[in-house]
């Protein structure tokens, strides 16, 4: 059996937006900038798209800015956004368990003469507010609290941390990309500033963004060229790639809540079965503030991607927060923040649900993994006698 739970890494393209996309590949090939009848037609399809995205998060069309991917769209909104509005001060707050993007974005700034702050969080992944309304103040420019974590799962206190932004004069952008799909987001009531958005995550093509800008904000563009995007974002629209998004905002709205509901049960039982089974075995992120597809599972004893390569030999793919995914010997900084050692970070797996996880999946993972953790823990020289 073959089973993948890495959804948040990759996820496939859903067949009917394929069939969206298609006749502009090869039908309707004009320049949505062109003055004339295919160009109009490939601007039709983009400002459809616009609303539907709009639609998904309760915005208005004009807001949504199209770019190449949910990195672009963030330094879009942070870089932008705070050399735009440098007046107001030159101070950054995000949080410690931002996505890598994020927090290297927001590291570039300070070689710009802004100062970058971190807020903690809780033992479960969510910040604490009362530290963050510390960190930002009257020079604080710029502000960046996620939707959702995608690696732990939590779901961060968004709404109370754009009133305290807002008090105290800042403006806030959040990363939706791991949430998008997964809970409804409402930027009217969450009263954000700025909102990345990723096609990918839910089941669009891979390589488009887009960046919701509240009406009335500017941000400096960061690609320059012949103006497209509002003036935002140069360079020719990949038509086929934004009308995939459009439709899978469109079809994601409609499923949103039955998948959603679904995959709950599919999570819950992972985790029971897994932390009840197999000793030693802990959930990281809160218990029930956490996405419906998301469970981040850590083993002591055990390097993750040890594990990785042991299920993957049985043809199980799931993510990691440990080294191999990191790309560094450093285990996951989101890990480490929740207040683990190094030591208990490193063996972690993530599991990211999707369309195509079942019950009897669960199963297989069941019957594969109890093994390989004992398998695993046995050729560790820090592993407990009575663990072997």
């Amino acid at each position: 059996m073959k089973v993948y739970m890495d959804y948040a890494s990759g996820s496939n393209v859903d067949p009917r937006v394929i069939k969206e996309m298609l006749p502009f590949f090869n039908e309707h090939v004009g320049n949505p900038s062109s003055f004339h009848s295919e160009g109009f037609k490939a601007l039709k399809a983009i400002n459809k798209a616009r609303e539907q995205i709009a639609a998904l998060i309760n915005s208005e069309p004009s807001e949504i800015i199209f770019t190449s991917s949910a990195t672009e769209a963030s330094n879009l909104a942070i870089i932008g956004g705070a050399i735009r509005y440098k007046n107001k001060g030159n101070r950054i707050v995000t949080t410690a368990i931002e996505h890598i993007s994020t927090i290297n974005i927001c590291k570039e700034l300070t070689k710009q003469n802004f100062e970058m702050f971190q807020c903690p969080v809780d033992s479960s992944g969510i910040i604490m507010l009362d530290k963050f309304e510390e960190l930002v103040n009257e020079k604080t420019v710029i502000t960046s609290v996620m939707v959702a974590n995608g690696e732990i799962g939590t779901i961060q206190p968004v709404k109370e941390a754009s009133e305290i932004a807002h008090k105290k004069g800042s403006y806030i952008h959040s990363d939706a990309t791991a949430a998008l799909g997964k809970m409804e987001i409402d930027v009217k009531d969450l009263n954000i500033d700025f909102l990345t958005l990723s096609s990918n995550d839910i089941y669009g093509p891979k390589g488009v963004g887009a960046l919701y800008i509240k009406k009335g904000l500017r941000v400096r563009p960061i690609i320059i060229g012949g103006g497209q995007e509002q003036g935002l974002r140069s360079g020719t629209e990949n038509t086929p790639g934004i009308v995939g998004f459009g439709a899978a905002a469109e079809i994601i709205k409609k499923d949103m809540f039955k998948e959603t509901t679904r995959l709950e049960k599919i999570r819950d039982e992972l985790i029971e079965r897994i932390t009840s089974t197999i000793p030693e075995s802990y959930l990281s992120g809160h218990p029930l503030k956490r996405l419906s597809n998301n469970a981040n599972i850590r083993f002591n004893y055990i390097e993750g991607e040890a594990l990785i390569l042991s299920l993957d030999q049985e043809g199980i793919q799931l993510g990691t927060g440990s080294a191999c995914a990191a790309k560094t010997l450093e285990p996951s900084h989101c890990l480490l923040a929740l207040g683990l050692k190094h030591e208990e970070a490193h063996g972690s797996l993530v599991f990211t649900l999707g369309k195509g996880n079942n019950n009897e999946q669960v199963d297989y993972i069941m019957a594969k993994l109890p093994a390989i953790v004992k398998k695993l823990r046995a050729m560790s020289p820090i592993t407990p006698e009575e663990l072997k």
